[in-house]
């Protein structure tokens, strides 16, 4: 009787390492990106924008019969046409920065966002940061193009402005920075309201409403609430102010978004989706 030997294979254990599937805030950063710069709301907005500032400033150019010869006022002149726009182009941001979350809450896409981040609170950050960077980078792409056209504008009506002159861009900048404050507190309106049409009304009566109602009480402590808020404020980081200096508005504008980023942090970790 024979016996048959059956050799069996040896199997060796692979140790490959496992890859570390640990969630990152830059993960969220770039997801949060790729929402925003796919939708096309969001791009019909940043162009509304751009195009708002451009035209804006060569309206007031034409439309503007001479301008000061003073010291200094030529520099003055080009930064208003240049961010004129500002004034319509902050409804804008408004609306777009409601719409970046309480579109998710509408469609619903809001729950697959915080069963993925399960800490929900990075993903709030990173829609602020991400919706934040970017519509600075388009406040500034709008007003310098604003600027661009308008200068030789002004240069033929004999107003040549200093661009190496640091108050000059200053302004400009300021203008970008406004813009993208003023769209974080929509932002983080829409986040606690989590209603689109709440949200507008709330972020633009804040900017319109509010300060036409004030405008009507004859009182100095109304008056002195009346500079106090969001939209008044950061009007001097381009247009300057006697009352507020850049930095001095900038500590103000973040004051008014702590005040709603903090209740929207809350209620996003306590309330469902």
């Amino acid at each position: 009787m024979s016996t048959v030997t059956t050799t069996v294979p040896s199997v060796r254990a692979s140790h490959q390492p496992v890859p570390d599937a640990r969630l990152r805030f830059t993960g969220v950063l770039r997801s949060e990106w790729i929402k925003l710069t796919t939708l096309r709301s969001t791009l019909w907005a940043y162009a509304i924008l751009v195009l708002v500032q451009v035209g804006m400033g060569v309206i007031f150019v034409l439309a503007s019969d001479g301008f000061a010869s003073a010291p200094g006022a030529a520099n003055q002149a080009a930064v208003l046409p240049s961010t004129l726009g500002i004034m319509l182009g902050q409804l804008v941001i408004s609306v777009l920065g409601v719409l970046v979350i309480s579109g998710e809450y509408g469609t619903g896409q809001i729950r697959s966002s915080l069963t993925a981040v399960p800490k929900r609170l990075p993903v709030l950050w990173a829609k602020a940061l991400v919706f934040g960077v970017t519509s600075f980078v388009v406040g500034l792409v709008a007003v310098f193009a604003a600027y661009a056209v308008t200068w030789p504008m002004l240069d033929a009506r004999g107003v040549t402005s200093d661009i190496s002159d640091p108050a000059l861009w200053g302004s400009l900048v300021g203008g970008a920075g406004y813009l993208a404050l003023i769209g974080l507190l929509a932002y983080f309106l829409g986040a606690v309201l989590r209603n689109t049409a709440g949200g507008i009304a709330a972020a633009l009566g804040l900017l319109l409403v509010v300060p036409t109602v004030l405008s009507f009480i004859q009182a100095d402590w109304i008056t002195v609430i009346g500079q106090w808020l969001p939209g008044v404020v950061g009007q001097s980081l381009f247009l300057g102010s006697e009352i507020f200096e850049p930095w001095q508005a900038v500590l103000v504008m973040l004051g008014w978004i702590a005040v709603v980023a903090i209740p929207a942090a809350i209620l996003l970790k306590r309330r469902d989706a």
